[in-house]
Parts: C-alpha cells; structure tokens; sequence
C-alpha cells in the first residue's frame, strides 16, 4: 500500500503540468528536496501505515495531535521560537497525556491498539514536525505543485524496488464488492497527495504552529466514526489523556498569542 500510495501521489503531482509553466529547481536545493522525499513521502508515510495497521483509529488520531508539541520543541531547538514557563507546562501536560495513551495500548481493554503501533504513529508526527519546521523555507521558495511533484517522484523511485513485487502479486480478485475498490482507490489517492498539498500551501501563509493545530480535528472524527461504523469505542481513560494533550497545546498557543501582541 505504502509504494502503490506513492505511485500513485507522483502520478497525481505531474497533473498540474498539464496548465503550469515548468518551474526549475536550483541544483543547490535538491539534496534537501531528497531529504524531504526520503522523510516525508518513504519514513512518514512507512510509520504511518504500519502504525495505523496495528492501533485504533482513535488511540492513532490522539497521538496525531501531539505534532503542535513536538513543532514546538524542534522549534524552541533550533533557535525558531522563544521558549516560556507556560510553554513548558504545556509540553508536560501534553507529552504526559500522550505517553499514557501509547501505554494503555497494552490494557487489556484496549484491544484495537498495539504498543508498537502506537509507538510508529509517534515516529511519524515526530518527522512530520522535522519537516514542517526545517523545510518551510524550502516550501515558500517554490510552487507547492512543483515542490510535491519532485518529492512523489523521488519517493516513488526510491520504493518500487521494494514494493513492486508486492504491487503486482496483489490478489485482485479478493477485493469482492465495490466498496472494497472504493476503499482502496481512497487510501491510494486521498491521504497522501491531498493533504500534503494543503500542508505545503498552508506553510507558505501561516506559522507551523499555527498548521499543526488543526490536528484537532482528527480526533473529533475518528470518535465519530469509529464509534458509529463499531471499529472502536471511546474509552474514559483516552478522553483523560486527549484531555491532558488538548490542556497542553492550548498553553503552547496561549503563549504564542501572548508573545506576538506583546
């Protein structure tokens, strides 16, 4: 799924060229667009599939929502951003509240969610703030279609030695009914193209503190979802902990907002 993923997002980054003038790509830039390509489009999305293969769709959008925390602490490093006692806080609560729900994975009541799996999903928000803190300058200098299309296409090279003999043994004839087809064309085209086409326009306008937030809205809808399809239920020590992290990307942001009119 990971290589056919990213087959398929290079294919769909070629599409703008179809009405876009080419855009060149200074040659100095292009160890970091591999970097981005190796980060982004093969250990990201990589952490995120096995991740999502072995956690609940809610234990893995709760950790989603740790990305604002870690922004702030590769942020605070690399001398991007001030950091303040409130902040701190907010860290604390956050990492606390993030730390029990990859824990509890092992509870017994917890039967959708592996360790392990959770654990991948904190890897992937982990390179997904690397990114958006150290590549947003790489991202304001280019178009953001001329940007995607060099990282699918790298990432799509790099894991077809990989994946293809996985690709072309795929069972087809085990995708029986249309909603299994529908499932996969959505896994195949939705999640990895789209939304790091919004992530990338988003970084050239705002700060990724600011992007990171809405992270929160993952979980509100895998709640909603996975309760009503019966792939999971809400448990109350979850909503404590996503409690604990909300708590503390709020005292990050609180902070900022402070800062900035001060």
């Amino acid at each position: 799924m990971v290589c056919a993923s990213l087959v398929v997002a290079a294919a769909l980054s070629w599409l703008p060229r179809l009405w876009e003038r080419g855009e060149r790509i200074e040659r100095s830039d292009w160890a970091l667009i591999a970097i981005a390509a190796l980060m982004m489009g093969v250990v990201r999305k990589g952490m995120m599939m096995f991740g999502l293969s072995r956690t609940s769709p809610i234990d893995g959008s709760i950790i989603a929502t740790l990305v604002p925390l870690l922004v702030l602490i590769v942020s605070v490093v690399s001398g991007e951003e001030r950091f303040t006692a409130r902040k701190g806080v907010g860290l604390i609560f956050g990492l606390t509240g993030a730390l029990a729900v990859v824990l509890t994975s092992s509870n017994a009541d917890h039967t959708h969610s592996e360790l392990w799996g959770n654990v991948m999903m904190v890897c992937s928000g982990v390179v997904t703030a690397l990114y958006m803190v150290f590549f947003k300058r790489l991202v304001a200098k280019y178009r953001v279609t001329t940007l995607l299309r060099a990282i699918y296409t790298i990432s799509a090279v790099v894991m077809l030695p990989v994946g293809w003999h996985s690709v072309v043994t795929v069972d087809l004839t085990a995708l029986e009914g249309h909603h299994l087809w529908l499932a996969a064309a959505f896994v195949l085209i939705v999640p990895t193209y789209l939304p790091n086409l919004l992530l990338n326009y988003s970084l050239r306008y705002v700060q990724p503190t600011v992007t990171s937030i809405y992270t929160y809205i993952q979980p509100i809808l895998a709640v909603v979802l996975s309760v009503a399809m019966g792939l999971d239920r809400l448990h109350l020590d979850t909503l404590l902990f996503a409690l604990m992290i909300f708590t503390g990307v709020w005292l990050v942001i609180g902070s900022n907002a402070e800062q900035h009119t001060g």
